[in-house]
């Protein structure tokens, strides 16, 4: 009888130790987190640019909007006659505010011609070893903000990258 009532015992007692150090070691109520920064502090310190330019005007509308492209671009990487490996970028637009619709009304034109940037950029290279390092990006955002710029004029503040994979074979 003693042997069956001992597991119960030890069960209950860590149970109950358990429970009362997780009381214990419950931290206090935590503040509601500011709305407009979930993080806490000022993740851009020093960057009171960016945080100007997302900020509304006096009339309340935002200074740009963003245009994410519809679809993810696919660019293979092709070495000798061989495709290597093929990489995947998903890109916003950052336009002035109310040129969405422009953008994707003329969105074809622009798939072309960042399609061309990108492959550009992987004949160049761009896409081996470590694609992701911050020279290849700043190239590859430059070629395709130089693309968008002659498409759509100075509605273009930049693009972002808002993805990118590589799936080597």
């Amino acid at each position: 009888m003693i042997k069956k009532l001992i597991p119960i015992i030890l069960i209950l007692t860590f149970g109950g130790a358990g429970v009362a150090a997780g009381l214990m070691l419950k931290p206090e109520e935590v503040a509601m987190l500011d709305a407009e920064n979930p993080c806490g502090e000022n993740p851009n310190k020093g960057d009171e640019k960016a945080k100007e330019e997302s900020k509304p005007t006096k009339d309340g509308t935002e200074k740009y909007e963003y245009a994410k492209l519809n679809n993810q671009f696919i660019v293979p990487v092709i070495k000798g006659d061989i495709v290597r490996s093929v990489v995947v970028v998903a890109l916003s637009l950052e336009v002035t505010a109310g040129s969405r619709d422009a953008v994707f009304q003329i969105e074809p034109k622009l798939r072309d011609s960042f399609l061309q940037a990108l492959f550009d950029h992987a004949s160049r290279g761009g896409f081996d070893g470590a694609f992701a390092n911050t020279e290849n990006l700043i190239r590859m955002r430059r070629a395709l903000k130089e693309n968008a710029t002659k498409i759509l004029g100075d509605v273009v503040n930049d693009v972002l990258v808002t993805d990118i994979a590589r799936q080597d074979n």
